[in-house]
């Protein structure tokens, strides 16, 4: 688990999307719309420098959606500019968003590309190692583990039934 990670191969070499033309950087958003299912423009600060630019990206999101491949509105708050999803992805969005807490945990590597702790969430950011971890409870992020330092993002407040502790926020600095 140590070791664990998530990764999709973008075919073609380094700079194949800028010079490639509309079809070089169609085949990347459909890429970052897999692996993402929104793409906006402060998601793609992880990603490789070869990447086409957001300009790139956005005309060929628009052609996506004028086709109606993919859909265009706001579905991250807190972020402004466009942003586009895949007609799974809004469903998936939906379907979250109604969703009951379940209290299910999951921990991811720092070096996974779902490792967006201080790029979508508020924070500093965890960085991409693989001995690094990011543990989630019910998607949103609850500590991380950097060169074998634990930090809490949230605060935990014990259950009136004393079986588990349940995260609040408080908005105190520590």
């Amino acid at each position: 688990m140590a070791d664990a990670g998530r990764w999709a191969i973008v075919h073609g070499r380094p700079g194949a999307g800028r010079a490639g033309g509309a079809g070089g950087v169609e085949l990347v958003v459909r890429s970052l719309l897999r692996r993402y299912g929104v793409i906006f423009w402060r998601l793609l600060a992880r990603e490789a420098d070869w990447l086409p630019s957001w300009r790139d990206l956005l005309m060929c999101c628009r052609r996506l959606e004028a086709r109606g491949e993919i859909r265009g509105g706001r579905f991250v708050a807190g972020f402004s500019g466009e942003q586009f999803a895949s007609t799974d992805a809004v469903g998936l969005l939906r379907e979250v968003r109604r969703r009951p807490h379940t209290g299910q945990y999951l921990s991811l590597s720092g070096a996974d590309p779902l490792n967006l702790i201080g790029i979508v969430t508020p924070g500093a950011r965890l960085p991409s190692l693989t001995g690094n971890r990011v543990l989630f409870l019910d998607g949103l992020p609850l500590a991380t583990l950097a060169a074998g330092e634990v930090t809490f993002t949230k605060r935990l407040m014990p259950n009136s039934n004393g079986s588990s502790a349940t995260p609040y926020c408080d908005a105190r600095p520590e």
